[in-house]
């Protein structure tokens, strides 16, 4: 009997021990492919790319990727309407029509220009306009600047006048599309601190003054008498910003338009 109760002993403490086959489905397990290691490749890895949501949002930049800081923008040295000067043609390849106009002076002095309708249109017209009336008969040269410009077109002579209205003014800072540059012989408006204050008034460049490009409305050119253009820039004048003296005024006997062409009159803005 003894011996019965030590063998049934022995079973109990060999099941007790872990006899028992392995379950091995136990969650427990981590060495298992069940979806539940952080190695693997079931979707609840942050790793992977099938869609598990790890409660993390990814980063959202300050600014999209394409955004480009102003500090990043570099400008170009000039606008690009500005071109590199040209003495033979100091003016833009939209050039097509021209218009000839001759400057007699009471010596006797002639200068022949060139005009450019197509780049500054109401200048050109303005001006054609004055010189078939007969405007600048008899007018002056009053402000002379060796080296840099002679100006005219004053009914008054002293740079205050002009013929009661003004025009557009016609260069790029004003928005219009001008890029003749204020070299040797260029024909231009004078004009005020108004970008529209242009008038009668105008001025033939004497040497290259490329800080005048942009800002004033260049339209012509002198093809011929620059010599008179030399003789009238040696006029002396008082030093004060150019003003000569109404005696040393060099003398417009007339201008004249060479072309027989019709334009119409300029667009008058009151001043």
């Amino acid at each position: 009997m003894k011996r019965y109760l030590i063998i049934a002993l022995c079973l109990l403490l060999c099941f007790a021990a872990g006899c028992t086959p392995q379950d091995n489905s136990d969650p427990a397990n981590t060495d298992t492919n069940t979806g539940t290691d952080a190695d693997t490749d079931t979707g609840t890895d942050a790793d992977t790319d099938t869609g598990g949501d790890t409660g993390q949002q990814p980063e959202t930049p300050d600014s999209p990727p394409w955004a480009i800081s102003p500090d990043d923008v570099t400008p170009p040295a000039d606008p690009p309407w500005v071109r590199e000067p040209r003495e033979d043609k100091p003016l833009n390849d939209l050039i097509v029509n021209t218009i000839q106009i001759t400057i007699t002076m009471e010596t006797g002095g002639v200068i022949v220009a060139e005009l450019y309708p197509d780049v500054a249109p109401q200048t050109v017209r303005n001006f054609v306009y004055l010189a078939r009336l007969g405007f600048y008969d008899g007018l002056k040269f009053h402000r002379i600047m060796t080296g840099f410009m002679i100006q005219g077109g004053c009914p008054l002579g002293t740079g205050t006048g002009n013929a009661g209205y003004s025009i557009w003014g016609e260069f790029s800072e004003n928005g219009f599309t001008n890029d003749i540059r204020h070299v040797r012989g260029v024909l231009s408006t004078a004009r005020g601190d108004d970008y529209n204050s242009a008038g009668s008034q105008f001025f033939i460049v004497h040497d290259s003054s490329p800080h005048l490009n942009t800002k004033y409305a260049a339209f012509g050119r002198v093809i011929s008498g620059m010599e008179v253009v030399d003789e009238i820039a040696a006029t002396p004048n008082s030093g004060d910003n150019g003003a000569v003296a109404d005696e040393d005024m060099p003398v417009i006997r007339s201008i004249t338009v060479d072309d027989d062409i019709e334009l119409p009159p300029p667009e008058k803005l009151p001043r």
